[in-house]
């Protein structure tokens, strides 16, 4: 698929040089209540975050001192609510163009024989990190204890797949700026799941491009590609959620246009671990 026009600027990224970056908010489950994804909240990003695709790969004594220096633009490609029967075609659209990307995963118990393929996508090259174990807003933001209840959950269903205490990485349902989590846990929930989650050694991540691939209506591959590069716009610095779950097939198939696109606009390709340090 070739663009044919420019898209105007859908929100200008701070990043490095002393700048941040913008996240939006709200990933959604079917499960879960609806969350839109078009409201930023700045996050910055150091310099030192970012470790280069060739060099982060090079066994450990190998890296050079000196660390290279960023790419001018760089994405981050991830996935939320995998494993699940699309995840496969996923992985075959990211491995055919050799792009690495970032998995969020879940384990409600639904997705139970899908949990292999979380090795299968490390062995891969893909980063694996923490979602939910249950999804269930309700019950996980019920007080950060449940959070955290929740987490141990998916840290043990994935075990057996995974190295589960090497993962430092992880996204809030809904994204660290819902609001949604104030109807069962109180207004200051979220921001004491992000203080108590830096103190644990944790980086949450959200985002600032949305495919909307998960919003309802089953959007084709060819609405997912337009949302994409429409939330794009001029940035540079972009983390793109996107979906592998069940009802999100079309997604596999938006990848190569999407992929080709930002290579087209000299995007490197980044694993959210290259470019977000852990605290």
């Amino acid at each position: 698929m070739k663009v044919q026009k420019k898209f105007l600027l859908q929100g200008a990224i701070l990043l490095f040089l002393g700048l941040g970056l913008g996240f939006g908010l709200g990933s959604f489950y079917a499960s879960a209540p609806v969350i839109g994804c078009r409201e930023n909240d700045l996050t910055p990003i150091p310099d030192e975050g970012f470790v280069s695709p060739a060099a982060s790969e090079v066994p450990a004594g190998s890296v050079p001192e000196t660390p290279p220096a960023p790419p001018d633009k760089w994405v981050c490609l991830t996935f939320d609510d995998g494993p699940s029967k699309t995840t496969p075609d996923v992985l075959a659209a990211l491995n055919a163009a050799g792009v690495r990307a970032t998995f969020f995963v879940v384990a409600t118990g639904y997705n139970e024989k899908y949990l292999p393929l979380l090795a299968e996508a490390e062995a891969a090259g893909h980063q694996i990190a923490f979602h939910s174990a249950s999804h269930e807003y309700s019950d996980i933001y019920r007080s950060p204890d449940a959070y955290w209840q929740d987490l141990a959950l998916l840290k043990e269903r994935i075990a057996p797949y995974v190295h589960t205490e090497g993962i430092r990485y992880l996204r809030f349902p809904g994204g660290s700026t819902n609001t949604v989590s104030r109807r069962y846990g109180g207004k200051g929930i979220m921001s004491e799941l992000k203080a108590q989650a830096a103190e644990k050694g944790f980086t949450s991540v959200d985002w600032n491009v949305c495919a909307e691939d998960a919003v309802g209506g089953k959007p084709s591959a060819s609405t997912i590609y337009r949302n994409v590069v429409r939330e794009t716009g001029e940035q540079t610095q972009c983390i793109v959620l996107m979906h592998d779950s069940a009802t999100t097939h079309t997604t596999a198939e938006a990848l190569p246009d999407i992929i080709q696109w930002y290579r087209d606009q000299g995007f490197t390709f980044c694993r959210v671990e290259q470019v977000l340090p852990t605290p």
